[in-house]
């Protein structure tokens, strides 16, 4: 049922884009899931972040922290469906992300981390990194999309309002480049150096 909500929200607010789209991985694939139509939409972004917040309702959470900028609409609605503050991190001066502008995170305080949308995991992993770093306890991970099919593995308990698997192709292989499918760069996103 929640799966239903989620793809229809996604179909709705015309964030499931279909065409021939250039991956920041550089691999090319027919379809993109574009994280703005969906926070443009204050219905649907309310909807899906009540099914992140229903699946921790029972975990104590005491504080949901969100990577910018996506992560901080979503940690926002989180926070305020659960009754808890929220924290909004920054990337760093080198890498990862950083707490700024007086954020604190207290000693073992009980954080659930919300981001939008999960291509490899590698955003979610620093974020953990960034609230144990601030002495927090992770809790549990909460997304509105994971494109990796359900694969990607965390230390926390993690739940993704939609799941998809989108194949992708390295662009010696791509059978929409062999077909001669134009490419086409996501809404809200700068083209792809190749879609030029």
């Amino acid at each position: 049922m929640s799966e239903q909500l989620a793809i229809e929200a996604f179909e709705r607010s015309g964030a499931w884009l279909k065409g021939h789209f250039v991956y920041t991985s550089g691999r090319h694939g027919a379809d993109y899931l574009e994280k703005f139509r969906i926070l443009e939409d204050p219905v649907a972004t309310t909807a899906l972040a009540g099914l992140i917040a229903a699946r921790f309702r029972d975990s104590e959470v005491e504080l949901v922290a969100g990577p910018t900028t996506g992560g901080i609409i979503l940690a926002f609605e989180v926070a305020r469906q659960l009754g808890v503050q929220a924290v909004y991190a920054e990337r760093g001066p080198t890498d990862g992300w950083v707490l700024r502008r007086g954020f604190a995170v207290g000693s073992g305080t009980r954080v659930l981390i919300v981001d939008d949308i999960v291509t490899t995991g590698g955003s979610l992993e620093e974020m953990v990194a960034c609230i144990e770093t601030a002495g927090g306890s992770v809790i549990g991970a909460g997304v509105l999309g994971d494109r990796t099919g359900g694969f990607r593995r965390l230390a926390v308990p993690f739940y993704a309002c939609l799941t998809v698997e989108f194949p992708s192709y390295p662009a010696s292989a791509c059978p929409l480049c062999r077909a001669g499918t134009p490419l086409s760069a996501p809404r809200g996103s700068k083209p792809s150096p190749a879609a030029v």
